[in-house]
């Protein structure tokens, strides 16, 4: 990953020789605990995107607001989750992945809770952007600890896996979400959300490892005793002493200002630009689809729990999505496969805003964009990891998810305010099926 030190080459190809060990060697127990871990943290994202749509319809009618009212509203955990891709996913290269991940866990529990007893909009509003901090910095430190405990054959499926958490969390948490707001009020999803968030924390410190690659690049306080500890666990020979840094090591170190200017060095400048376009890309459709769908339903004459029904439904098929190309990753490129799926994405989308009316197509349509999106998603979540060295890759992660968050935040305002300016339903999907076809050409870049 990091390229090898000028100053001591045997050290340099000590480091070399542990992540050559892991990319060839079998996946350990551990190794998949740590995968299923990450899968379980992004579920929480899954239902956190939910929540907002599956109450969507009480929160407009207790709070009095209109389209454009709500959409800023659907919007506030998006910016939320910008602010923290961007700010606070670059300290996980200073701090840990996992320390910020734990961080992370107390802003969404923190923010969940209090939203339940939210008196006004603006309450709300302020509630959803403390939680989307803590999801946003929490997405990029789970990425990263997936890819850097997978084996090469295994990365871009075990990221995959991963991203079958959203779909995982918005489906069985979103049904748990319909039954508890039918029965207790639309608070009571909240209070579900930030109990399942707390409940992460002593999970995350008895089960999740640190990141590797960080205890070699950043070397924090008892690191070769940590990462020993580690080799020991996934069966693997321990190491007497830490390679020395290597040049990018020593160039970014303790400095987030220098990691942000790395990811425009000369190898990865042109990637970090179509990897920025294609997250904003395909997060700028993926939210309005997901924020709006169940609304926009109801609209087009669905009752609002077949609105609800369809979001649900539309994840399940997310998980099968995201299964779908976690088994077609180990044998195909991943750029070409992520763009091939975003054309099929926009395809779908194109489809479903000439059926939205119709119960049965409309419902069976919305699988397929689930299963689409969130395998397109999954493509994204894989690449992005491998373009960027150690000492910089939570912050090369999370910018690219921050980046995209931005594409998320214009989206569900924007439907908005074209509803309120007459546009109709048909034409509101037919518009957002077009950045998914911009995005299949950016990601199909990333293969050069």
């Amino acid at each position: 990953m990091s390229s090898p030190s000028a100053e001591t080459p045997g050290a340099a190809s000590r480091s070399g020789n542990l992540r050559a060990s892991i990319d060839a060697g079998e996946m350990s127990r551990l190794q998949w605990i740590a995968v299923v871990m990450c899968t379980a943290l992004n579920a929480l994202d899954g239902y956190d995107v939910l929540v907002i749509a599956f109450t969507s319809s009480y929160v407009i009618k207790e709070f009095g607001l209109t389209s454009t009212e709500f959409g800023l509203l659907a919007s506030a955990g998006l910016f939320g989750m910008a602010a923290g891709s961007l700010f606070l996913a670059p300290w996980a290269d200073r701090f840990g992945r996992r320390a910020v991940i734990l961080l992370c866990l107390a802003l969404m529990t923190t923010g969940m809770l209090l939203a339940a007893t939210a008196q006004t909009a603006q309450q709300l509003f302020w509630l959803r952007v403390l939680t989307g901090l803590g999801i946003g910095g929490l997405l990029a430190s789970i990425g990263v600890i997936t890819a850097e405990y997978s084996s090469a054959k295994w990365r871009g499926s075990t990221v995959s896996i991963q991203a079958t958490g959203y779909p995982v969390g918005a489906t069985f948490g979103g049904a748990i979400a319909a039954v508890l707001i039918e029965q207790y009020g639309w608070r009571s999803a909240f209070v579900f959300g930030g109990l399942v968030s707390f409940l992460m924390i002593p999970l995350v410190l008895r089960w999740l490892p640190e990141s590797i690659d960080f205890l070699i690049a950043r070397r924090p306080p008892r690191a070769l005793e940590r990462l020993n500890s580690l080799l020991r666990r996934m069966g693997r020979e321990e190491v007497r002493e830490l390679p020395a840094p290597t040049a990018t090591e020593t160039e970014v170190s303790g400095n987030v200002l220098r990691g942000l200017r790395r990811l425009f060095a000369a190898e990865t400048g042109r990637s970090t630009l179509l990897i920025w376009s294609s997250f904003f890309l395909l997060m700028f459709s993926f939210y309005f689809i997901m924020s709006w769908t169940p609304r926009l339903l109801e609209v087009a004459g669905l009752s609002a729990q077949q609105g609800v029904q369809a979001g649900v439904w539309m994840n399940a098929g997310g998980i099968v999505g995201g299964s779908l190309f976690a088994a077609l990753a180990v044998r195909h490129r991943l750029s070409s496969l992520t763009s091939a799926f975003l054309t099929l994405t926009a395809s779908a989308t194109i489809v479903f805003a000439f059926v939205l009316g119709e119960v049965i197509p409309a419902f069976l349509v919305a699988v397929a964009i689930g299963m689409l999106l969130v395998a397109s998603m999954a493509g994204l979540y894989s690449l992005a990891p491998i373009l960027y060295p150690a000492p910089v890759r939570t912050t090369g992660v999370g910018w690219a998810i921050g980046i995209g968050r931005i594409g998320a935040i214009l989206a569900p305002t924007i439907a908005g305010v074209l509803g309120d300016s007459g546009w109709t339903t048909t034409q509101l999907y037919l518009a957002f099926a077009l950045p998914l076809i911009a995005a299949s050409v950016t990601a199909a870049a990333l293969r050069k």
